[in-house]
């Protein structure tokens, strides 16, 4: 997952893009970029790092003009290089630039296409070069000097006939505005708004509505699967249905885990799904565990307090915040490597004895994905004098990879791989009881906020695929890259060419 984010504005933008990458470095702490037109010259800064770390003063009074995009960046494909950090550029046609939220599901087969037959060059193992490579061509190949809204719609849709997988992108073209498109399926999300000013309306385009809101933009509505939105240097604002056969069929791990619980998503309040999710969950205990001995739900922060203060309510239960999260250390679940991972949990998190001390507790979160996490932290509530622990997840077991566009650990690093049953995760996780959430009753959850939809993407709890193209050769290339043991080696090689590169200067 990233955060992505365009305006055209009426001033300068670049503070309100700053700022929207706040909103959004939920969505990716690895890096983050901007960049900016005014009068045709375009100005960049990106770098590895957390957007206050990445742009000071000096990078800020730089980025002039009042139109330009921007990206926080969580890796999937490719490395954590700070050459593959967005937004990219091509040169041509027009000079254009893109950030890109999701993951192509034939980035290798593309890249091949791109340099053999539209004969341009990939400078890094990012599938989101290749996808601006993509577009820059399809968009070239119209031979116009000055495109309209119609030709560059032209170009998305050759895009959406040649890429698979998932894709939300915002890009710019130089001299031209501001682009916006949705993969045929709508698995990430983008949506944009508009707020007036003393100059006329200002536009954004985002991964999530909390950018526009707390920017002040009013919610327009999301874009629509295999739609795109041009909104030109003038402010003026164009919308077309690019792909032949869209639904809607968004990632539902956006609403379990990704997305901030202010943000509404094809309609949806994240909110209000997890607050059901919460619902559901107190369901199920009461069916199959309606003699329960619980003395306190327990969330572990911060993505699921909403349904642990709900499931609380509907079994009656206390509510407590017995772990305090250090805010100052990255969301675990999208660090690189097992040992950073396991390092930071207990930096992280600190236990309220007095919360669990003689108790019956009830730990909920989001999800259970590796296993290891939930592991020390039922360790340490035992350490601070449970009683017993009992671990509920809001979402039902991760047993297969995610391929578009959250970094989910290969098959055999998932705790409920192989079928594992309940009760043999429950043992490994070292809980006295497990529940997790049923599959029906998640869909369930975040359908009730908009029954249009016409269905989520579940792959990483059934292994079905969307996009119809993920298969066994495509997993195995997948472990190759994903494993902790590859991103170590990665990390290796990395440092040596930048040790390589001080040597040599």
């Amino acid at each position: 997952m990233c955060g992505i984010v365009g305006i055209v504005g009426r001033s300068a933008v670049n503070q309100t893009i700053y700022d929207a990458l706040t909103l959004l470095q939920h969505r990716g702490q690895d890096a983050a970029g901007i960049v900016t037109s005014d009068a045709g010259k375009l100005h960049l800064r990106k770098e590895n790092g957390m957007v206050r770390d990445v742009f000071h003063t000096r990078h800020m009074q730089r980025l002039a003009g009042n139109i330009g995009i921007g990206h926080v960046r969580y890796p999937t494909a490719g490395s954590s290089s700070a050459a593959e950090a967005q937004p990219f550029y091509v040169n041509s046609p027009y000079g254009i630039t893109l950030a890109h939220n999701g993951n192509l599901t034939n980035s290798g087969d593309l890249a091949r296409q791109v340099y053999e037959a539209d004969l341009r060059h990939i400078n890094t193992t990012s599938d989101s070069e290749v996808l601006l490579n993509v577009f820059a061509h399809e968009l070239q190949q119209l031979g116009k000097f000055s495109p309209t809204a119609d030709d560059i719609f032209a170009a998305v849709g050759g895009v959406h006939r040649r890429c698979r997988g998932a894709y939300a992108v915002v890009a710019m073209i130089t001299g031209h505005g501001i682009l916006g498109f949705r993969d045929p399926n709508g698995i990430r999300p983008l949506c944009y708004g508009e707020r007036m000013t003393e100059s006329g309306p200002e536009f954004m385009v985002a991964s999530e509505s909390v950018a526009l809101s707390a920017m002040g933009f009013n919610l327009i509505r999301d874009i629509e699967p295999g739609e795109a939105i041009f909104i030109d240097v003038r402010g003026t604002v164009y919308t077309k249905q690019c792909a032949e056969t869209p639904r809607l069929i968004p990632c539902i791990f956006e609403h379990v885990y990704l997305a901030r619980p202010d943000s509404i998503i094809d309609g949806i309040s994240v909110y209000k799904a997890r607050m059901r999710m919460g619902e559901k969950l107190a369901e199920k205990i009461k069916r199959e565990w309606p003699d329960h001995d619980i003395d306190v739900v327990i969330p572990i922060p911060d993505t699921s307090r909403t349904a642990a203060l709900e499931l609380a309510n509907c079994l009656n239960v206390k509510y407590r915040e017995g772990f305090i999260k250090n805010r100052y250390i990255g969301r675990t679940f999208i660090m690189p490597g097992q040992n950073q991972r396991k390092k930071s949990v207990r930096q992280k998190l600190n236990a309220i004895e007095l919360e669990f001390a003689g108790k019956n507790v009830l730990l909920v979160d989001d999800s259970i994905v590796r296993g290891t996490t939930c592991k020390q932290i039922i360790q340490m509530a035992r350490e601070a004098g449970a009683r017993n622990v009992y671990f509920a997840s809001a979402a039902p077991p991760v047993r297969y990879p995610n391929v578009y566009g959250i970094d989910m650990p290969v098959a055999n690093e998932l705790i409920a791989h192989n079928n594992r049953t309940v009760e043999e995760i429950c043992r490994l996780i070292s809980a006295d009881r497990l529940i997790y959430q049923d599959l029906e009753d998640l869909v369930s959850a975040c359908r009730e906020g908009n029954p249009d939809v016409d269905g989520f993407e579940c792959s990483v709890f059934t292994g079905e695929y969307v996009t119809g193209d993920v298969n066994r050769d495509y997993f195995l290339g997948l472990e190759r890259q994903r494993n902790d043991a590859a991103k170590a080696e990665r990390d290796r090689e990395l440092a040596l060419m930048q040790m390589d590169l001080h040597i040599t200067r």
